[in-house]
């Protein structure tokens, strides 16, 4: 048997090929959208891909099965219930796929979504013990999947936590202890609230150490897996609505180069100047109006969480970088980069009426202000399970991907400072908010693990909940 774990740390998701090499027969299980690693290793090992299985319709990236599929020939296959724009063979539950002697049986395992299914491998097909259990978003590592994104389809959070207490108990508890567990994501990913940054286990494990497991009681179980989530990150409803239609396939070509010019013209009519260098380097100088999202971060999502997906996407920052952004945008579904600043040096050192800096607060300095300032608007962009330890003083809660949605709520003429845990988020935030129109944002060097590191006041509200 083959079988490898493609795990894409950007986005924590993980991706399987699984084959036989008597036969040469091969499936993909939950590609991302740029699939020449699963051509390359399949080309590489003697393997024809004639199947892409999709474990649900994914709302946190856009997944491969049409490039795969454009590529190889192979089906695309969904649980029961999949409701997409492409021809799919449903499987349906304990139905047996045999690639030669390696076999795999779907479970159908309702719950993260209703079509949700885990895929059960077994090396040979009698073999009591399976080698592993593919789980998707049902069961992670140290986690289970959350059941609250699909509010908008009529089915409550609590409706789907009850179908999945019932598929971790009646199916994949029922398989033996030794399975390995090979879930969809990691540690990061916003689809479930604590997991692991392991990227297998086995069904003993997890049936000991998984804290919504811990529970037999079916309410139990609903309360500790509804409560506490992350605010849904706002591209899921549309990467979700993307993964069900025949939409185009992946186009990893560079972005055109643009002169300032048109970068200026685009901008006018409503783009997103997106700059991915590092925070240092954009906040020494960057082209006025600009969002910066670090490469070097997770790109992909965050972008996806602080820009709208109808607006086009102008990049700003490095062009050596320029492919690689494109690429990484398109993972998520955000195909809309219509090109890339030629010559940012230039712009920088030549046009200082289209560049500005961005201010940046030690923990001392921010300290100092919130003494002088009365009016300052202090804001905690970390999420729920974040800020439960303690927030600086004063501090609005605003978590990152609710705040374009928040940002009416906050005076634009007032001083703003933004952090987060260590600084990643807040710059993010603040470019955002710079870029909205606000005329005084700064953003927190080193966020609140600096200010704790430092020995300075926090607060918890007095009910336990973050400040709003």
């Amino acid at each position: 048997m083959i079988f490898t774990q493609h795990y894409l740390g950007c986005l924590s998701q993980a991706s399987y090929l699984l084959g036989d090499e008597t036969t040469g027969r091969a499936v993909v299980v939950d590609p991302r959208r740029d699939v020449d690693n699963y051509l390359g290793e399949a080309a590489e090992r003697g393997l024809r891909i004639e199947r892409v299985i999709e474990t649900h319709i994914h709302a946190d990236f856009l997944s491969g099965h049409l490039e795969l599929a454009a590529a190889t020939g192979a089906v695309i296959s969904y649980g029961e219930g999949a409701d997409v724009e492409f021809p799919v063979e449903l499987l349906r539950d304990g139905q047996r796929i045999a690639l030669g002697e390696v076999t795999l049986e779907i479970l159908a395992t309702p719950g993260h979504t209703p079509e949700s299914i885990c895929i059960v491998v077994y090396e040979h097909p009698d073999d009591d013990l399976p080698y592993g259990v593919l789980t998707g978003d049902a069961l992670f590592v140290g986690d289970v999947g959350r059941p609250d994104l699909l509010t908008a389809s009529g089915l409550s959070p609590e409706t789907l936590a009850r179908m999945l207490y019932r598929s971790l108990h009646d199916k994949l508890l029922k398989l033996p202890d030794a399975t390995r567990v090979f879930p969809a994501h990691g540690a990061g990913s916003a689809c479930g609230k604590q997991l692991s940054s392991e990227t297998s286990s086995t069904i003993g494990e997890q049936r000991r150490t998984n804290y919504a497991l811990q529970t037999i009681d079916v309410d139990q179980f609903v309360a500790a897996v509804t409560g506490g989530q992350s605010v849904r990150p706002p591209y899921f409803e549309y990467a979700a609505h993307r993964n069900r239609e025949l939409r185009p396939l992946l186009d990893d070509n560079p972005p055109s180069m643009l002169d300032i010019k048109d970068v200026c013209k685009h901008a006018r009519a409503g783009a997103v100047l997106l700059d991915s260098r590092e925070p240092a380097d954009y906040a020494s100088g960057h082209l006025r109006g600009a969002v910066n999202v670090g490469l070097q971060g997770r790109f992909a999502e965050w972008v996806g969480n602080v820009v709208p997906a109808d607006r086009d996407i102008v990049l700003v920052g490095d062009p050596t970088r320029a492919r690689e952004s494109k690429i990484r945008l398109s993972r998520v579904g955000f195909d809309q980069v219509v090109g890339q600043l030629r010559d940012l040096a230039g712009i920088l050192a030549q046009r200082p009426d289209l560049v500005e800096t961005a201010s940046r607060l030690t923990v001392g300095q921010l300290d100092e202000l919130l003494r002088l300032e009365p009016n300052l608007q202090l804001v905690d962009v970390r999420c729920p399970g974040e800020v439960a330890g303690g927030i600086i003083p004063g501090a609005r809660v605003i978590p990152l991907p609710a705040l374009t949605d928040s940002i009416a709520d906050l005076d634009r003429t007032a001083l703003v400072v933004v952090y987060c845990a260590a600084g990643y988020r807040s710059i993010v935030a603040a470019s955002v908010l710079r870029a909205s129109g606000f005329n005084d944002v700064s953003d927190v060097l080193g966020g609140f693990n600096a200010w704790q590191a430092a020995g300075l006041p926090q607060e918890t509200p007095s009910d336990g909940r973050p400040r709003a």
